[in-house]
Order: C-alpha cells, then structure tokens, then sequence
C-alpha cells in the first residue's frame, strides 16, 4: 500500500449539480491503514474508483454531523457489508455519530435482518463500534496518532480538525471552521494542511442557485473560510504544502483554478493544490 492522500469529493455543502463534485470524503493510506476521513455523498463510488475494495474498509473519522459529511456514513458501511465485509469497523465521531449509525439501522432493518436470513451475512450492528470523541489524542496505533481540535463552526459546537502522523509524515485537516487562529499551532510543521475555502466572489452564484438568500450567505461568512484566510494558517503554520478542499463554489463554471490561486496567491508562496475529486496525492 502506498502512502497517499486521495480527495473523493470536494464540494462544499450537500447540494448535487450536474457534472459537479461531490460533497466531503477522504482516503488516507498511511502507515500500513486505510483510513475514511467524512462520508459526504458519494464517498462509496470514490472509494471504489481508487481501486480499493470496501470490504476492507475498517477505520472511519467523521469531522462533524452536517449532512455533506455524515450523510453516506449508514450506506458506506451497508454497501460495504453486502460486498463481502465481515471484520470490525470501528468510527470515530462527534457526539451523536451513534445516533447517526444506530437510527440508519432502524431505517433498513427489513434490509439487514432478509440478508442476514436469506444470504447467511454476520450480524452487521455487531460488526460496528461507534467511539465518540472530543477535543485531544482520540486514536493511537503502533505510529499513527489521530488528534482533533475543536474549531469555529457555528452553530454546530462538536466539529473538529484532525491531525494525523505517522509514517513520519503529519497531514492536518481542518474540516468545517471560520478563521480559526488555533489551527496555526495545530499545524505547526505539518507536511500537508487540507483546509477548506470559500471566494467572496462566489458568494452571489451559491446564494442565487440555491435560494434562502440574506440567511445562506450570513451562514457562509460567518462558519467558513475564505481562501485567503487558509492560506494565512498554512503561512503563518508553516505548513509544507496547501490542499485547498470543501470548496465553495466549486461546481460554478465561471470560477477556476486561476481564480483559486489568485485569492491565495498575496498570502501564500509554497506547493498549492487546488481540490477536486479523485486527486491522489503522493506522500
């Protein structure tokens, strides 16, 4: 297994458009684990276009309980089941993520108890263990470390940055956060900082398209991050490379790349790569 950062959707928000990315999930490979960071919707789909085979899926983090991050989580796990999974799949997440697991469970019930019959399948609630995290070191096996640090995503309180090392490498995510200035100390160092980002001048194209006007656009400044504000954290961090991810917009046909990097560009001079789904990146 080679270590690697694969991007599988990276759109902001859980809004679907044609031809458009999907919303938030990641694959880390890294120090000999395949680890799901978020189950925004079409996190199955991505995973398998990776060449990876779900039923080795084992290890999942959940950043926070907003819909384009927790909405496949149920189906990922259902689907990888129905292929062939029959080992322990352990989730870490917010306080709730077991409400999340045990009520999708109640919705396919009918589903689960037939092939568990019909097709001789394990007991899949029991194949599953849901950890409930806060703020700290929430994962530690052999040299990989998993920590998370609660950021500024009102009005969600329980949504964390994670930072993982191992293989002598750290990458930190900063998952759905304002500009938050205790991420600079979070990353400090880090080889990667995958933070999400918005353009000021996309605002007008999200608010347009999917309505709910004054309201959107004051949750949007108020819960999330322009480019240049993580491009500010990767400097000021001294991060080794910037993944611009979660982007809003990132399904609008009049902005690209270049505009991207220009929003970055007065504030941060380093390796800059601009999310889209099924980037793989090497480590």
């Amino acid at each position: 297994m080679t270590d690697r950062l694969t991007l599988l959707g990276t759109k902001g928000g859980p809004a679907i458009r044609p031809g458009g990315p999907n919303p938030t999930s990641i694959l880390l490979d890294l120090s000999g684990r395949r680890i799901v960071i978020d189950c925004g919707l079409g996190v199955a789909r991505g995973l398998v276009e990776t060449g990876m085979s779900l039923k080795e899926l084992d290890l999942v983090f959940i950043t926070h309980l907003h819909s384009d991050h927790v909405l496949e989580l149920g189906p990922l796990i259902h689907t990888a089941w129905t292929t062939g999974l029959d080992h322990s799949v352990t989730v870490y997440g917010p306080k709730g993520t077991l409400n999340v697991w045990t009520g999708f469970l109640a919705s396919l019930a009918y589903d689960i108890e037939t092939r568990i019959a019909d097709e001789g399948r394990p007991d899949l609630a029991s194949l599953v263990e849901i950890v409930e995290y806060g703020p700290g070191e929430i994962f530690r096996e052999g040299d990989l470390v998993v920590e998370a640090l609660r950021v500024d995503h009102p009005p969600v309180t329980d949504c964390f940055a994670l930072k993982v090392s191992g293989a002598d490498k750290t990458l930190v995510f900063s998952a759905d956060t304002a500009p938050f200035p205790p991420l600079v100390d979070f990353a400090r160092g880090a080889d990667i900082l995958v933070h999400e980002a918005m353009l000021p001048e996309g605002l007008d194209s999200i608010v347009r398209r999917t309505g709910n006007g004054a309201r959107l656009r004051e949750h949007l400044v108020a819960s999330h991050s322009f480019a240049a504000d993580a491009a500010q954290i990767a400097t000021k961090a001294g991060v080794g490379m910037l993944v611009l991810n979660h982007l809003i917009p990132a399904d609008d046909p009049a902005f690209t790349e270049d505009d991207w990097r220009a929003a970055v560009a007065p504030h941060w001079t380093g390796p800059l790569i601009i999310g889209r789904d099924g980037l793989a990146i090497a480590l």
